[in-house]
C-alpha cells in the first residue's frame, strides 16, 4: 500500500471514497476495520449501537480481502467496506437474538440471503446493531443490549427497529448498515439519525432466510412467518450519503426465488423523455398536524427540487397514501396477533406495553375484525396498489414527511394510550408505504434542536433510481452534518 500524509481518520470517509480507496490500495482494508474498531471503542460505550463485536473476526476478514487485492482478484463494489448487520437477521456464526435473552445462544448456521449478498459484493461484516425486542418498536431498547441511544440527542430515540444501525451510521462507527423495514424501520431510523434509509420495492433485495423455530413441548417447530411479513417486510441499506445508498443497494440486488416475493430480475433502468420529473407534495393525510421544523424540511426539500428542475406540486388530499396506513393498522395487527404467545413468553415489558398499546390503538379504528373484514382489507390493498402504480408510473414522485413529529422522546410508546394514538397518527409516511410495497427513501434535510429532520420520496415499483436521484438533489443543496462535527 502506498504511504499517506492523510490526517483524517478512514472511519470519515463514505462508503463509495473507502471502496475506490482500497481497490486503489491507497489503503488497506486492515487499516480501515482498525480505525472503524477504534471508532467502535470510542462510541459504542455511550451509544450501544453494536450488540456484538468481534475485532479478531473482522480483522480476519480485511486481511483476505487485502489478499485479494495483493493477487490482482475480481473485487466486489464494497470490498473491503465496514457493514453492521442486524440482530434479527441470520449470520453464520452469531445469535440471531432480535433482542431476546431467551435467543441469545443460538448461533445461526447459515447466512440470510441478504447477509450473503453482502459477503459476496466483498463488505467486512463488523458488528451486529441492536434492535427492540421482536424487533417490533420504534425504539431500540431490550433486556438483553440494553438501551440504543440517538447519537444527536441521548434523550430521543434512533428510532427502531433498525435504530442500532442507524446509530452506529451516524456516530462513525461503520461505513453502512443492513436493515429491514416493515413499519418504517430503515426509514425512521435514518431520519432519527441524520443518515439516508433504502426501503426497496418488495422482491428487489433477496429476503429469504433459514426456517425459523420456536420451542414447543413436542420439541422445535418450524413457524412460518404471517402474510404482511412475506409480503411487505423488505432488507434494504442505510447509509449517510446518497451515493453510498445507491452503492448498497445495487450490491445487495441479487434476485433469489427463495424469496416468495422475489423477482427473476431487476428491470433496467428506463429511458427518460425529457419533461421534468413531476413531484407531488404530501403534508398529510388528516391523522396530524406536522410540528413547524417538519413542514419547514418539507418546504426547503420542495424548494431544493424545483431548484433541480422538478416540476413541484402541493396536492391537497392523498387518498391512496391513508387508506394504505389504515389498512396497516389492520392487517399487520392482525398478523401479529400469532406472534402474542411468543412474545408473552419470552419478550421483555417494553415490548408487551408497546404491542398492548399497539393493539389498543388498532381497536380504535377498526374495533374487533372479523375474518371477512380482514379478507376485504387484503383484497383492498391490491386494489390501492394498482391505483398508485397508476398514479406514479415511471416519472412521478410522492414527497412527504417522514413523521409528522421530530424523533420521539426516548420511551414514548410507553406512556399510555393517547400518546401511542399520536405516534400511531403521526407515523402514516412510514406504515402507508409497506402496505403497497413500493420504493421509498427517507434523506436529511436539516438539525432542527439538535435533531436531524428529513423527508421520504417515493416512487413506482422499482424506480429506486428514480428515487435516488430526487434524493441527491435534495442532498446536495443541503449542508451535510455528522453528530461529531
Amino acid at each position: 500500500m502506498r504511504p499517506s500524509d492523510r490526517t483524517e481518520p478512514w472511519w470519515r470517509l463514505s462508503a463509495t471514497e473507502l471502496a475506490a480507496a482500497i481497490r486503489g490500495r491507497e489503503v488497506s482494508a486492515v487499516e480501515v476495520v482498525r480505525s472503524h474498531l477504534d471508532r467502535v471503542e470510542e462510541a459504542n460505550g455511550d451509544l450501544a449501537a453494536l450488540a456484538e463485536v468481534r475485532p479478531d473476526e473482522a480483522l480476519d476478514q480485511a486481511r483476505r480481502a487485502d489478499r485479494a487485492v495483493a493477487a490482482g482478484e475480481r473485487l466486489g463494489p464494497l470490498h473491503g467496506v465496514p457493514v453492521s448487520t442486524k440482530i434479527n437477521t441470520d449470520q453464520r456464526g452469531h445469535a440471531t437474538s432480535n433482542g431476546v435473552r431467551a435467543f441469545a445462544d443460538r448461533p445461526a448456521e447459515r447466512d440470510a440471503a441478504c447477509v450473503a449478498t453482502l459477503r459476496e459484493a466483498g463488505a467486512v461484516l463488523l458488528g451486529r446493531s441492536n434492535a427492540p425486542a421482536f424487533s417490533l418498536r420504534w425504539f431500540s431498547t431490550n433486556d438483553l443490549h440494553g438501551r440504543t441511544l440517538n447519537p444527536w440527542d441521548h434523550d430521543h430515540t434512533p428510532g427502531g427497529s433498525s435504530g442500532g444501525a442507524a446509530s452506529a451510521l451516524a456516530a462513525g462507527m461503520t461505513a453502512l448498515a443492513q436493515g429491514n423495514d416493515i413499519g418504517g424501520s430503515i426509514r425512521f431510523p435514518a431520519a432519527c439519525c441524520g443518515v439516508v434509509g433504502v426501503r426497496p420495492t418488495v422482491g428487489r433485495i433477496p429476503d429469504w432466510a433459514p426456517p425459523v423455530h420456536t420451542d414447543t413441548p413436542r420439541g422445535p417447530v418450524e413457524m412460518d412467518l404471517p402474510p404482511t411479513v412475506q409480503a411487505w417486510a423488505v432488507q434494504g441499506p442505510l447509509a449517510r450519503t446518497v451515493a453510498d445508498a445507491r452503492l448498497a443497494l445495487d450490491a445487495m440486488s441479487a434476485p433469489d426465488l427463495r424469496h416468495p416475493f422475489g423477482v427473476p430480475a431487476i428491470p433496467a433502468r428506463r429511458a427518460r423523455d425529457t419533461r421534468p420529473v413531476e413531484v407531488h407534495v404530501v403534508r398529510g393525510i388528516g391523522t396530524a398536524a406536522n410540528h413547524p421544523a417538519v413542514d419547514a424540511a418539507l418546504t426547503d426539500a420542495a424548494a431544493r427540487l424545483s431548484e433541480a428542475g422538478y416540476a413541484v406540486e402541493e396536492v391537497d388530499d392523498a387518498p391512496l397514501l391513508r387508506e394504505a396506513a389504515r389498512l396497516w393498522s389492520l392487517l399487520l395487527t392482525e398478523d401479529t396477533r400469532s406472534l402474542l404467545p411468543v412474545v408473552e413468553r419470552f419478550g421483555d415489558d417494553a415490548i408487551r406495553t408497546a404491542l398492548e398499546m399497539h393493539f389498543a390503538v388498532a381497536a380504535t379504528v377498526w374495533g374487533e375484525p372479523s375474518l371477512r373484514t380482514y379478507i376485504d382489507g387484503w383484497a383492498r390493498r391490491g386494489t390501492l396498489v394498482t391505483r398508485l402504480q397508476e398514479l406514479l408510473g415511471s416519472d412521478r414522485l410522492v414527497l412527504t414527511p417522514v413523521c409528522a413529529e421530530p424523533p420521539f422522546e426516548q420511551d414514548a410508546d410507553q406512556g399510555g394510550l393517547e400518546r401511542a394514538a399520536q405516534m400511531f397518527a403521526a407515523m402514516w409516511p412510514m406504515t402507508s408505504v409497506p402496505v403497497l410495497g413500493f420504493p421509498a427513501v427517507t434523506v436529511p434535510v436539516t438539525i432542527a434542536d439538535g435533531l436531524p429532520v428529513g423527508v421520504q420520496l417515493i416512487g413506482g415499483r422499482f424506480e429506486e433510481d428514480l428515487v435516488l436521484d430526487a434524493a441527491e438533489a435534495v442532498e446536495s443543496r443541503g449542508d451535510r452534518r455528522h453528530p461529531w462535527s
